[in-house]
Parts: structure tokens; sequence; C-alpha cells
């Protein structure tokens, strides 16, 4: 869900070629279920490869990783580690949705609807500990980065660009924010043409949100913003409080300052949820997360590439060959390049 606070920032377009030489820290699972909502066949059902295999998110992965990396973009994936306990009711009420969803479906095939098929198919998506490995071997393979979070993904991704490892933290959500990323990078799945409606397509560029920008934009420290977010609502306090949207909780906040206690006791916090508000604010402000990560880039590796996609999962031979030689390529151009310029 995330928190919903995209009507108070201010959203600048860019193109993939601005992107060229930064490094992207990439939040993952927010990532995969963008591959396995919308990579999928016309009745909505995941592509397969032809033991039944799901492959809508290597198709995914290794499409937009390899463009990306021939853009000169480099690329760090953080996967989520153990959910916060606050976070139970938010993944029970989306499991419940998917329970939901996957009946409507299931009458939608017996009524042979295919348009019904195609929008609760997508609202079934799950990851699993198959897709998730999987991801990671074509990831590792692929030569990038992996780092592991104790907790949120997102948390150690806005972590990561703190700490000057990465430009961007890439996620559709806007929690990044809330866990201190200077800079959010939306749209990066998404971009190109996406159809709109009937013969009509509008394009999707990448979404740049600057945190200090928007702090100043808005009249508010980063503390506040957390407090502002927890009205709205976040997956921690879901719904926030009734009543109040995004430009009345700015307003709020602006009022108590930094007086959240008395923010909260104004709102009747205690009436809407059965734990404290620190709970929520101790949470983005302290997270539990990972220090000791190794960042390292490498080589594709060609041989482990083609076994995993086209020995396991009947990828194209020759697609999957031209697409590694061209990264190989690109990247042997570089360092010709480079030592060029050294001489």
């Amino acid at each position: 869900m995330g928190t919903q606070i995209k009507c108070l920032l201010k959203i600048n377009e860019i193109s993939l070629k601005d992107l060229n030489n930064k490094t992207l820290v990439i939040d993952s699972y927010n990532l995969l279920y963008q591959f396995l909502t919308t990579i999928r066949s016309r009745d909505g059902s995941l592509l397969m490869d032809s033991k039944g295999n799901v492959t809508s998110h290597l198709i995914g992965l290794f499409s937009r990783t390899t463009r990306l990396m021939q853009n000169n973009i480099k690329l760090i994936f953080v996967f989520d580690g153990k959910p916060p306990k606050l976070k139970e009711i938010e993944r029970q009420r989306r499991k419940d949705i998917k329970i939901h969803a996957k009946k409507k479906y299931e009458k939608a095939v017996e009524e042979e609807n295919i348009e019904e098929m195609k929008k609760y198919a997508s609202r079934t998506t799950r990851l699993t500990e198959g897709i998730i490995e999987e991801s990671k071997k074509l990831i590792s393979a692929l030569g990038l980065p992996i780092v592991q979070a104790p907790s949120e993904g997102e948390a150690q991704a806005a972590y990561l660009a703190k700490k000057k490892e990465a430009d961007y933290c890439v996620s559709q959500d806007f929690d990044s924010l809330l866990f201190g990323s200077p800079m959010l990078l939306r749209n990066l799945s998404l971009i190109g043409k996406r159809k709109k409606s009937g013969l009509s397509y509008t394009n999707i560029k990448p979404e740049l949100i600057n945190l200090s920008e928007n702090l100043n934009n808005l009249g508010i420290d980063q503390n506040q913003l957390i407090a502002l977010a927890m009205l709205v609502g976040t997956d921690y306090n879901i719904g926030g409080i009734k009543g109040i949207g995004p430009k009345n909780a700015l307003k709020l906040v602006k009022k108590y300052g930094s007086d959240f206690e008395g923010l909260f006791k104004n709102v009747k916090w205690n009436e809407f949820f059965g734990y404290p508000w620190k709970e929520v604010y101790d949470l983005f402000k302290n997270i539990p997360l990972e220090k000791g990560y190794l960042i390292e880039w490498k080589e594709p590796d060609k041989e482990k590439v083609i076994n995993l996609l086209v020995n396991e999962h009947d990828f194209a031979m020759e697609r999957v060959k031209t697409v590694l030689d061209n990264l190989l390529k690109n990247k042997e151009s570089k360092q010709q390049k480079g030592l060029g310029e050294f001489f």
C-alpha cells in the first residue's frame, strides 16, 4: 500500500539519458511485483515455460536490467528480510484481497470473460520463495550486487542512498522518503509506451523526487514528514486517522511543529489504533539495517545466465546470447575508452 502523499510532492520527469553513469539501488520486491503484475498473457495468466514454471519475473528482470546496464547504469538490488510485527495487519489485508481476487478470477474463467480474467488475475500476484531465489540467481549471474536487508527493503535501500552508495532509490512507493532516501526514482520498469485506452497511448517517463526540495517546499522537516504520513496512513497504521487527508495532515504538522505528543492526542490516535503512535514513528526512525554489506560489480557470467534462462526456462538461446554479447562489448568498449583517455 505505502503512504498516499503523492498530491503534496513535487515530481520531476527525467529521461533515461539522465540516468547515464548513475548508481541505482532497487527495492527488489517492489520491482518483482510490478513484473508479475504486468508481464502476463492476454487472459491475465502468468507467463510460463514448457514445464509450467512461472517466467514473468525472469523476463522482466533480464530485459529491463540488461537495458539499463547497456545505458551505463549501475544497479544494486536490495531484498526484504523479516517484516516488522506492525506490518502483519497490512500483510493480512493484502492476503484477503488476493483471496477475494482469486474467487473473482475463477468465476471469470468459468464465464470465459477475458477482460475480467485479466483484471483479477494481476490482483492475485504473490512472491514465492522460488521466484525470489531465482531472481537472486539471475541478478548475481549478471554480475550485480545484492544486499539482504534484515527487515524492510525500502529502509535498507534508503540507508545505502544516504551513505552515498547509490544516487537514487528505485521504488513505486513513497515510503523510501519516510526512511530518509535523498532521492526517489519511480517508473523505472515502466519506461516507454504504455497502452492507455483504445488506440490512445501515453509515454511513461522516469520520475525523480528530491526529498530536501520537497521538505523545503512543504515547510516541514523529515520528522514531520513521518508524522504527516502516519496521519494519512502507512503500512504500519493502515488508513491513518479517519477524515484526515494529505492537505489537512500538512496543516496539522505545521501547527504542532515538533509537539507530536500533542498532535496525536488531538487527532485521538488511541481511538483508531491499539498501540502507541511512538511505535510506528520509532519504526521509521530505528528500523533494523544491514551495515556490513559488500557491494561489488562483476562481469556477467554467460554460462550461468544461459543455464538459468535457456536450459531451465526455455528462453531463446539466440536472444539471450545477443543481449549478453552486447553487454560484454559495451563493457569492453568503456574499458578501452578509459585506457585511451589515460594515455
